[in-house]
């Protein structure tokens, strides 16, 4: 069942990241999240059937085709993780931090190539070249543009799960000779670095462009967070409320005169 890897690995009572739901919308979008876990790595996910479809890039992604990346497909992820931002914990799968290091929209490119050139290709194709180990697709991105490859490998070399893949830039307009994702460290979406984000408390909260429902926290640093919050902002509510009170010259509060009933007798 889709996500239940991805549910099996995390403890989501002691760590951020979003719990495991399939999306019943289809969307089109990648992202590549920089993740200094055991190793630095880059996580390479694109948004389909109702997940992200995941591969770990060791050197990261590259603009140049002569490097082919190696691609270690990993579970799918939740599609709400498309934005998570900040540090897994201590003691849980994947500790380190994580940045946004490129977002943007995605297109499957069919399989046959019309006067030479790849054209775009539907859902369809794409569930049917990914099942096939040979996903052609254009990127969209922020930092990542053009016409990409991933490609399994068939030769298994001992030890081997079965999930590698090479990840390779097809020749066109967005080729860069020499291209290093390594020389770029900052967050497309909040201009961080790694370091400022292992090093900001801010970012053990998942950071989301969608606002977060209330419901059970079960994490207890969330919940604190999430209470100290509601103080804030009752208190505040408290003090505007006080201070609509109507004051008189001096300062001090009106005395409310009581109203004159007229007598009807």
């Amino acid at each position: 069942m889709a996500l239940e890897e991805y549910k099996r690995k995390r403890r989501f009572e002691d760590t951020p990241e979003p719990p495991p739901k399939v999306a019943t919308k289809a969307g089109n979008r990648f992202v590549v999240q920089k993740h200094d876990a055991t190793r630095l790595h880059y996580d390479f996910r694109l948004e389909m059937e109702g997940v992200l479809k995941s591969w770990a890039v060791p050197k990261g992604p590259s603009l140049d085709p002569a490097d082919k990346r190696l691609a270690m497909q990993v579970e799918d992820h939740p599609v709400s993780y498309f934005d998570f931002e900040g540090n897994i914990p201590e003691g849980n799968y994947g500790a380190g931090s994580v940045m946004v290091w490129d977002v943007g929209t995605w297109t499957p490119l069919s399989p046959m190539p019309v006067n030479g050139k790849y054209v775009p290709g539907t859902e369809a194709e794409a569930a049917a070249m990914l099942a096939k180990g040979d996903l052609k697709f254009r990127l969209n991105g922020k930092r990542l543009k053009g016409d990409f490859a991933l490609i399994k490998m068939r030769g298994r070399r001992p030890g081997s799960k079965g999930n590698e893949w090479l990840m390779i830039k097809k020749h066109d307009d967005h080729v860069v000779e020499g291209y290093d994702a390594g020389e770029i460290d900052e967050s497309v979406l909040s201009k961080r670095s790694m370091d400022d984000i292992a090093g900001d408390a801010r970012s053990k909260a998942w950071t989301s462009s969608r606002p977060a429902g209330r419901g059970k926290l079960k994490a207890a640093w969330l919940a604190d967070a999430v209470a100290k919050l509601d103080q804030k902002r009752a208190a505040a509510k408290g003090q505007k409320k006080k201070s609509a009170t109507p004051l008189s010259p001096q300062g001090t509060p009106r005395k409310k005169t009581p109203r004159k009933v007229k007598d009807k007798r």
